[in-house]
């Protein structure tokens, strides 16, 4: 089976459908939210944070997805010839996250080989375009804990979120569209949703 992305905007249930393929198949998690995090700790001068400004952000950390996407990747070993004898069989992963340049990223996949990320990974898009302002916010003061950063926010600033959000998953599926991405709507039923997404991975794992 092929590695795995998945791209979508905020709340879109990337991470719930990661654990989930963990799960079943055994891929390691990546997230993007978290390498993020650790750049803007480790590396706060090369501006890539998050909850800040997201294209700058996507922009500046899509040469370092597209590397590394293409070294773990590689059946080969390309770009590690010195140090490693090429893929180690099973280890699999699915990458998670919004943070994704694809147009810097599919140029730097090419410098490994790969023309069209179709060939080598199974692309995945979460969107939720059913959802329009007023949704998003019910949803915020529903489900938002204090671990979420929108969980202190006042209604008019929440107003601004929402809004946000309507536009950036517009924008995401329009993108994923055009890098050939499998797109699913999570705005309900999320979870027969994820269930078809499983079922449709363990067809082309049967296939194999």
């Amino acid at each position: 089976m092929k590695d795995i992305i998945i791209a979508g905007a905020s709340r879109s249930g990337k991470s719930t459908l990661s654990r989930m393929i963990n799960d079943r198949y055994g891929h390691y998690v990546i997230s993007i939210d978290k390498l993020v995090a650790v750049f803007g700790q480790a590396y706060p001068e090369l501006d890539i944070r998050l909850n800040w400004n997201r294209d700058k952000t996507t922009g500046n950390i899509a040469p370092f997805l597209g590397h590394c996407l293409g070294v773990f990747s590689s059946s080969d070993g390309k770009g590690l010839s010195d140090y490693s004898h090429g893929e180690v069989p099973g280890n699999k992963f699915v990458l998670e996250g919004a943070y994704y340049g694809f147009d810097k990223i599919t140029h730097i996949l090419r410098t490994y080989g790969i023309k069209d990320m179709r060939d080598r990974f199974c692309l995945i898009g979460l969107v939720q375009r059913e959802k329009d302002e007023a949704a998003f916010i019910r949803d915020f003061r529903k489900y938002d804990t204090k671990k979420d950063w929108t969980y202190d926010l006042s209604d008019e600033e929440l107003k601004g979120v929402a809004a946000d959000m309507v536009e950036f998953n517009n924008e995401m599926y329009h993108n994923l569209a055009s890098y050939g991405f499998n797109i699913y709507d999570t705005s309900e039923d999320r979870e027969e949703v994820f269930e078809l997404i499983l079922s449709r991975l363990d067809s082309e794992m049967s296939q194999k």
